[in-house]
Order: C-alpha cells, then sequence, then structure tokens
C-alpha cells in the first residue's frame, strides 16, 4: 500500500536572539511569509492575559512567525519592563507548558509598550522601531482587545499614526447590538481600513471541531449525500455555560445572551452545518457559501424564542433590579431554501446552566414503517444522531440501533465515537486565538466574518429584537426555563445527554 503523502515543512528560528536559539520544523502554509509587527491594544486586559500574550508566546516559540515583535498599547501608565512583568506572568498562569528563561529571554527582547495617553506619533515610532530590527517586509497586525465602545477611537488612531497601510486589523465582537448600529460600524470603520483589512473575529470558528465539520461533510462520500431535508429531521446547536457574568456585569446587562452569543457565534457554527459545498476551500469561496446561508435565513418570529434570566440576576452587582435581560435563549431558526426546506434549527445557550457543553447534532429521520415488534425497543430512545463535541480537542459520536445478545429481538442505543485523544496528535492542535491570528497575518478570512454576513444577521434578528418576548426565571444549575421544551416539541433536547463519552484513558472503552 502506498504511503500516504507527508507534509512539506520549514525549519525556522524559535528564538530571535543568539541565546537559546534552536530550529524548529511547523508545516509550510500555517504561518505568514513576512515578519509580523503586532499592535496589541488592551494588553494589559483580561483577554491579552489569558488567551493573547500566551497564544503569541507560543506561536512565537513553536516557530510559526518567522520574525515578531510585539507593541503593548493600553490606558496602564507603564514603561517596557513593567508590561514584560505583567506579561511574565501572564504566560506562566495560563501557557499549557513550562516557560523556558532562555525561550522568555527571546520573547520579551522582541516586546515594547505605549500608553495610550502618549497618543499617535509615539505609536507611530514604536513601530517604526520594530520594524528596523526585523528583515525581509514587516507586515502590520493590530488587534484591538477592547470593548466595541472604544474600538473606534483606536481605529481614528491607528489612521492618525499613518499605521494603515501593509496592515489588517483584528476586532472583537460584538459587531453592532443592531442592524443600524452594525451599518454604523462598517461604514466608520471602511473609513480607514478597507474590508479586505478587517478580520471579525469568533473564537469558535477557530477551534479545531468547527473546522472538522467542513472536513467530514466535504471530504467523506457517505455524509454530504445525505445532509438534506430528505435524511435529517431537525438539528441542534447547544452551548449551555455554568459559568455566570463574571466580571462582565456591565457589559453584558446592555447586551445580553442573544447578541453575546447567538449572533457572533452560534449563527456562524450554523453556516458551517447548513453551508453549500463551496467550489474550493479558500476564502472567497467558503464565505461566499455561508453569506448565501445568512441570505436565506427567515426573519426570527418572537414566538420562535425562549428568553430566560437565572434567579439571582437582578442581586448581582450593578444590575437594574428591574432588568429584563435575558441570561439564557432558545430559539429556533429556519433556512429557506431547496437543502434545508422544512428542517428546524434549534440553538441554545445561557449563564448559569447545568453542564458547560458546546455540541452540535444532527437528527437523521426514523424509517418510515418498523418490521419490528413493538417489545423490540426500536424508537424508543429516539432518531439516531451524529454529534459534535465543540470543545477544544474534536470529538464526534454516531448513534444507532443494534441488536441485544442473546435470543429474541431486543435493541439497543449503541455509538460509534471518535475523539483526538485516539490519534496521538492531541499535541498538534492549535487553541482558536492561536489559529486565528495566524489566519489573519496570512491574510486567510476564512474563519472570519465579513460585513455583509453581519448586517445580514441583525437584518433577520430585527423582529426578535424589536419585539423581544418576556423573560421567564430559571432556577441556576438547571437547563433553562420549563418553556424550552414547548419550543422544540415534539422533538427533545440532547443535553442533558443519556449516553456520555467514552472515557479514552479506561481500558477497554
Amino acid at each position: 500500500m502506498d504511503s500516504p503523502p507527508r507534509a512539506r515543512y520549514s525549519s525556522r528560528p524559535v528564538c530571535h536572539s543568539m541565546e537559546g536559539y534552536r530550529m524548529t520544523k511547523v508545516p509550510l502554509g500555517v504561518g505568514p511569509r513576512h515578519p509580523q509587527v503586532v499592535v496589541l491594544v488592551g494588553a494589559t486586559g483580561d483577554l491579552a492575559r489569558r488567551k493573547l500574550l500566551p497564544g503569541l508566546f507560543h506561536l512565537v516559540g513553536a516557530g510559526y512567525i518567522p520574525g515578531c515583535r510585539i507593541i503593548g498599547v493600553s490606558l496602564d501608565d507603564l514603561d517596557v519592563e513593567g508590561f514584560r512583568q505583567i506579561a511574565r506572568a501572564a504566560i506562566e498562569e495560563f501557557s499549557s507548558g513550562k516557560v523556558a528563561p532562555e525561550e522568555w529571554a527571546a520573547f520579551a527582547e522582541g516586546m515594547d509598550y505605549v500608553a495610550l495617553s502618549r497618543g499617535a506619533p509615539a505609536l507611530r515610532a514604536a513601530v517604526e522601531r520594530a520594524e528596523g530590527t526585523l528583515e525581509g517586509a514587516p507586515q502590520r497586525l493590530h488587534y484591538l482587545s477592547v470593548p466595541p465602545s472604544a474600538a473606534l477611537s483606536i481605529v481614528r488612531l491607528l489612521g492618525e499614526a499613518g499605521l494603515v497601510e501593509r496592515s489588517r486589523i483584528i476586532m472583537e465582537k460584538p459587531f453592532g447590538t443592531d442592524l443600524q448600529s452594525a451599518v454604523s460600524l462598517n461604514a466608520k470603520l471602511h473609513e480607514v481600513f478597507d474590508e479586505r483589512q478587517i478580520f471579525r473575529i469568533d473564537h469558535f470558528l477557530g477551534k479545531e471541531p468547527a473546522q472538522n465539520i467542513l472536513a467530514f461533510r466535504f471530504a467523506n462520500g457517505l455524509f454530504e449525500p445525505i445532509w438534506n431535508r430528505n435524511f435529517i429531521e431537525h438539528v441542534q446547536i447547544d452551548v449551555p455555560e455554568t459559568l455566570g457574568l463574571e466580571r462582565r456585569t456591565q457589559f453584558y446587562d446592555a447586551i445580553g445572551a442573544f447578541r453575546d452569543m447567538v449572533v457572533t457565534h452560534l449563527f456562524q457554527i450554523l453556516a458551517f452545518v447548513a453551508m453549500e459545498p463551496p467550489t474550493a476551500l479558500e476564502p472567497n469561496a467558503i464565505g461566499e457559501e455561508k453569506n448565501k446561508v445568512f441570505r436565506s435565513m427567515l426573519p426570527i418570529k418572537p414566538h420562535d424564542v425562549v428568553r430566560g434570566q437565572y434567579n439571582g440576576y437582578r442581586r448581582e452587582e450593578g444590575i437594574s433590579p428591574e432588568s429584563d435581560t435575558e441570561t439564557f435563549i432558545a430559539l429556533k431558526v429556519t433556512i429557506d431554501n431547496w437543502r434545508w426546506a422544512g428542517v428546524p434549527f434549534y440553538l441554545r445557550t445561557g449563564k448559569r446552566l447545568a453542564e458547560g457543553k458546546r455540541i452540535i447534532s444532527i437528527a437523521f429521520r426514523e424509517p418510515p414503517k418498523s418490521m419490528f415488534p413493538p417489545d423490540s425497543g426500536v424508537g424508543a430512545q429516539g432518531p439516531d444522531h451524529l454529534t459534535f463535541d465543540l470543545a477544544d480537542v474534536s470529538k464526534m459520536s454516531l448513534s444507532f440501533y443494534g441488536k441485544r445478545p442473546g435470543p429474541g429481538m431486543r435493541l439497543d442505543k449503541l455509538s460509534l465515537q471518535f475523539a483526538m485523544h485516539d490519534t496521538g496528535l492531541v499535541g498538534e492542535v492549535l487553541e482558536a486565538y492561536e489559529r486565528l491570528i495566524l489566519d489573519a497575518m496570512r491574510g486567510d478570512r476564512t474563519l472570519f466574518t465579513t460585513a455583509e454576513g453581519i448586517e445580514r444577521l441583525w437584518e433577520v434578528s430585527s423582529p426578535l429584537l424589536e419585539a423581544p418576548p418576556p423573560v421567564r426565571l430559571y432556577a441556576p444549575g438547571s437547563w433553562g426555563p420549563n418553556s424550552m421544551h414547548q419550543l422544540i416539541a415534539p422533538h427533545a433536547w440532547r443535553l442533558p445527554f443519556e449516553r456520555g463519552w467514552r472515557d479514552p484513558n479506561r481500558a477497554g472503552s
């Protein structure tokens, strides 16, 4: 049997000083071709500490970026050494591996800091200093890890500093709060940056399992032919969270679960599930197919939505006693096209729920007639399901009926399961932010949202935002308001699972 083709690799330096210099091999095409100057705005914030600084440290240390300088920018009045201390503490706390002294020394050497109060000239000078230490044609990546209310002022600052040329900009969600604000935000962004330079980030799409949906659908002749209304009964995208508001009280109360999670995350996952095969596995083709899904979505009807709020939310610090902000939402989405006509998509997410999960569940239609006796068990456990777990490491399960050993015809629900742990390749999985940062550096927009797509999603959301149903209370630690069961009837929510994932570490599993 022929051996499978081997990936092409390139040797790149891990560190950028003589100390700790070593070579590593990374797949060609994964990282950018040019050195990068990263302007990290909000560099002392929570997201930067937990994800961005540790992610950049890993990408630089693993050799994915051929030369990298990082300029931290924030409101804090720090010097370079103060920023390095914050970064070192964050990397040691949140990195997956130990921080070798020589790798930290090389990483720290490429760091600089500019307080926002110093203005555009100081920022411009810092970028020019960083570019002067890099060979080739350095590119600029501006990461705006700031609240949406502050984004436009930073965009204007970058324009004043003359840092638009050779640059790309990553924007954090939410991208507006309704259609009017989204259109206005995009128009103002386009006064400084072209659309092709703007990367609206959704970290859900950077996760390995989300991309595995594309591989599973379009690389396997077994499933794509049945990926339509003739064989699929309904689809669930379910992202319950056990966390509460943490330190996001003021931000969260102004937007709620729908704006925070559904428009920016769950709708994007829905597009991957529902899109038509793209003409090529490249950003423009995939983006166009996603936008076709959004164009085919019917406006969301308020009676197809359940809004909830956990008991005690109004007693949280900074929350009004009359707040009707939803901390839970479940809704039915309809895609009015040839492939999905008549197939409901059910979405659910919320705070302070029973479990923290991220799943997509595809329910297949049951046979039109059963030849099995009434006591066989067929139909007693619902339809067959294909389930994707959207945790950081891929897991998939396909359930089906199988005969129980012994006399007679008794059937049980069984499952075929796959987990990335089974392959020995878990160590090669990039964290979501790391993958998306690399993609933005390369100009690959496959996993990012477009102005057209965002505006269309706010357009179909308008009926709900204009006339939202009342919030219904639910107990913390539950699965949400009871009315969510009427929304999905005659079907049932897949979570909580009746059968758990098999433990890959348990013998015989």
